[in-house]
């Protein structure tokens, strides 16, 4: 059956693009994978668009399947040889090499302990292999990769609610952020790492995105004003 736009869609069913050159440039997001001339719909959901030639399948899950150039965030779980294995919520582990960080050397190997969570972004992520990690942006620099502190808190959430969180028309964070101070890393396979100056303020913050997913954008404004001042007027 074929699909358009906005149409309910089933695994099985295929992607129409009626122009032939939007065809050639489209870019295939999750829910969508290309079977030599075709694109086949993997996921059940909403088919949606972006302009001008984003493709992707809308979908209520938790269960995260790679994808190449997602950011991500891990626990590493074991270390083999010189590679390290990070548990990124898939049915395989993914694989983090020592060299993948900024400035990394035989002799300048970089401290990563079993127990550490990382924010990394996917080099790799092909069917049936294993998910490959590094902690570098693409001119090799760290930017926002690498190893979070410790006493950050970590959760997990719906692959629906990080989309939602990180589209850039989401206010949530933003408002907690004006009296909130705090660092976050979202990752696209649904772990959340936050940590703001004190233990309250982080889990509230955690509370905060969890509660905001089925929430319209006046209840989203209004909850996080009872945040705010739960939070504020405990620390005065």
């Amino acid at each position: 059956m074929d699909a358009n736009v906005g149409d309910v869609v089933l695994p099985g069913d295929l992607l129409t693009i009626t122009n032939s050159d939007n065809r050639r440039k489209a870019i295939l997001g999750p829910g969508l994978r290309l079977n030599l001339d075709q694109v086949l719909i993997t996921t059940c959901g909403v088919l949606r668009k972006k302009d001008p030639n984003i493709y992707w399948v809308d979908c209520y899950r938790k269960r995260y399947i790679p994808a190449k150039g997602d950011t991500v965030v891990g626990v590493v779980v074991n270390k083999s040889g010189d590679i390290f294995k990070v548990d990124i919520g898939t049915s395989e582990q993914a694989s983090l090499s020592y060299l993948a960080f900024e400035g990394a050397t035989k002799k300048n190997r970089p401290d990563v302990q079993v127990g550490d969570i990382v924010f990394a972004k996917l080099l790799m992520a092909v069917r049936d292999m294993e998910p490959e990690l590094v902690c570098v942006d693409s001119y090799g620099k760290k930017g926002k990769f690498g190893i979070l502190p410790e006493d950050g808190f970590i959760f997990s959430c719906s692959l629906n609610l990080t989309r939602k969180v990180l589209n850039p028309e989401c206010r949530l964070l933003k408002i907690l952020g004006k009296e909130i101070p705090h660092d976050i890393a979202i990752g696209m396979n649904g772990k959340i790492w936050v940590k703001a100056r004190s233990v309250k303020a982080t889990i509230a913050i955690g509370n905060a995105i969890l509660a905001a997913e089925l929430l319209t954008d006046e209840e989203m404004i209004a909850m996080c004003d009872s945040v705010i001042n739960s939070v504020v007027g405990m620390q005065d």
